[in-house]
């Protein structure tokens, strides 16, 4: 950053006092002296030696504080007088963000492929390096381009298996060139055989049954790979109505006394969460309902989160309406931890298994 003398007309701009009030000036000149990226578009500092105004992340020399003002917006910092600096670019899109750009148009491509594209091919549609696109994708999605590709002809499958009407025309639909490489995997991520999952789970087996627990009725599924569902009410005929309803015509068998086992986990983990759930789970969903999920199970017992938060945690700080879609296809209660996601300013959001079941889950976690 070139230093040169600023117009005589140009004062020292007046720290902003309207920002967040958690936002401090302080806290602002923490954020500049460790170059924190996550308070870029938060707020600008202005140099008055320089004339210029930089994101927190700036990499130039740190100025000397009593020549640092820090403002709301870039118009704001313009208004002062200041021009946007050269290295950081403030007044553009953060590198960040045009990372986003390139990434999510990846993902596009990956998706609208009948063949996963190679990831040479990706990079160079990117403008970047194999090597660095490869290390971005997995930054910013969570997985390596391979396994995005996986997880999106995965969903593929299963759309093409509810609609199709043969197995042969599903595969072939979905992009595999064989059907041996689909049957290698497809029972992995189906739970069930092609044919079984395209009837709505026809013949599939699942072991479920009815408890009691400190919040009401509790019904806890399980396929021969884990636990596929832990639902919560009042009523334990609905309960057993929900589960019908999400696999219409899956071979529900009553637990057996070994299967008490698992249901005694599952209200365990209601009533004294601090112990955890160490029993394997088959949960299926999207990619990205799986980051969220994993995120949500990241969240320590007696504290909460935000929607926004899994969202800037996940690197997608627009994707706050996609979390709470997430979170809200959830079907295993409690142990994927939905209900520690707040809202902004701390009240309690929607619930699957109803807002007094969540404020009553809440606070047995902060007194454990």
């Amino acid at each position: 950053m070139m230093l040169i003398a600023p117009p005589m007309q140009k004062t020292r701009a007046n720290p902003i006092n309207n920002g967040p009030a958690q936002l401090t000036d302080a806290a602002r000149w923490s954020a500049v002296k460790a170059r924190d990226a996550s308070f870029d578009g938060k707020f600008y500092y202005s140099v008055l030696t320089t004339g210029v105004y930089c994101r927190p992340s700036c990499s130039a020399r740190l100025a000397r504080r009593e020549n640092v003002a820090f403002h709301a917006s870039c118009a704001e910092a313009e208004r002062a007088g200041f021009r946007p600096c050269k290295r950081c670019k403030p007044n553009e899109s953060s590198l960040r963000d045009q990372y986003a750009a390139k990434i999510l148009d990846a993902c596009r491509r990956i998706e609208q492929s009948d063949e996963p594209p190679k990831l040479d091919e990706l990079a160079q549609a990117t403008g970047l390096s194999t090597y660095h696109f490869h290390r971005v994708f997995k930054a910013i999605v969570g997985l390596t381009p391979k396994a995005y590709a996986v997880a999106h002809r995965q969903k593929r499958v299963r759309e093409n298996l509810a609609r199709s009407s043969s197995v042969t025309d599903a595969i072939y639909a979905s992009g595999f060139n064989s059907s041996g490489r689909f049957y290698e995997n497809s029972a992995d991520f189906l739970g069930m055989t092609p044919t079984d999952f395209r009837v709505g789970g026809s013949n599939a087996e699942m072991r479920f049954a009815v408890g009691e627990c400190s919040l009401g009725s509790i019904l806890v599924a399980a396929s021969s790979k884990g636990v596929t569902a832990i639902f919560l009410g009042d009523d334990p005929d609905t309960l057993v109505r929900n589960l019908q309803d999400r696999f219409p015509k899956a071979n529900l068998i009553g637990g057996d006394s070994s299967f008490e086992a698992i249901v005694a986990a599952a209200v365990s983990a209601v009533e004294t969460p601090d112990q955890g759930f160490n029993l394997p789970l088959d949960v299926r969903g999207t990619a990205f309902q799986h980051r969220v999920w994993q995120a949500l199970r990241e969240v320590p017992s007696g504290t909460t989160t935000t929607y926004t938060e899994i969202a800037e945690r996940l690197g997608m700080p627009k994707a706050v309406r996609a979390v709470a879609n997430a979170c809200g296809a959830n079907k295993i209660a409690v142990v994927i931890p939905c209900h520690r996601v707040v809202r902004n300013d701390g009240s309690l959001s929607g619930y699957r298994w109803g807002v007094e079941r969540k404020r009553a889950l809440l606070k047995r976690e902060s007194k454990s």
